[in-house]
């Protein structure tokens, strides 16, 4: 096998992978935050990098059957969610492509927090 090439993303609000901190998404690319996964919240990204992929399987999820794929961080192996490649169900289709990440394997890397995002919190500036 040959070196790992880690990219990193640019930004203040990055999601990375809880045991070696790879990068693997950023806040603006999550569709859903409604997600349940093996260990409990998971969130639907648009897009993930530093990651590998398992075989393709057929798998019934709460919403039906579906093929995915599991993704693992390409940098230290660990188990992140998986990625759905196929949806059987018309409903379901906006999810192909998408990437299903789950809140205890990640971790945020780099969040700041500005006068804008205060905007409107009670007590702010």
């Amino acid at each position: 096998m040959g070196r790992i090439h880690r990219k990193f993303l640019p930004g203040t609000r990055i999601y990375a992978c809880n045991n070696c901190h790879a990068h693997l998404t950023n806040h603006d690319d999550i569709v859903s935050k409604s997600f349940q996964g093996r260990t409990g919240r998971a969130y639907l990204f648009n897009s993930v990098i530093n990651i590998s992929l398992g075989p393709t399987e057929d798998r019934f999820l709460n919403t039906g059957l579906h093929k995915v794929s599991d993704i693992y961080c390409n940098c230290c192996d660990v188990y992140l969610g998986w990625k759905y490649e196929e949806a059987f169900e018309q409903s379901q289709k906006y999810k192909e492509g998408k990437a299903v990440l789950e809140k205890a394997r990640m971790r945020r890397e780099e969040w700041t927090t500005t006068i804008e995002d205060l905007d409107g919190v009670p007590g702010s500036p």
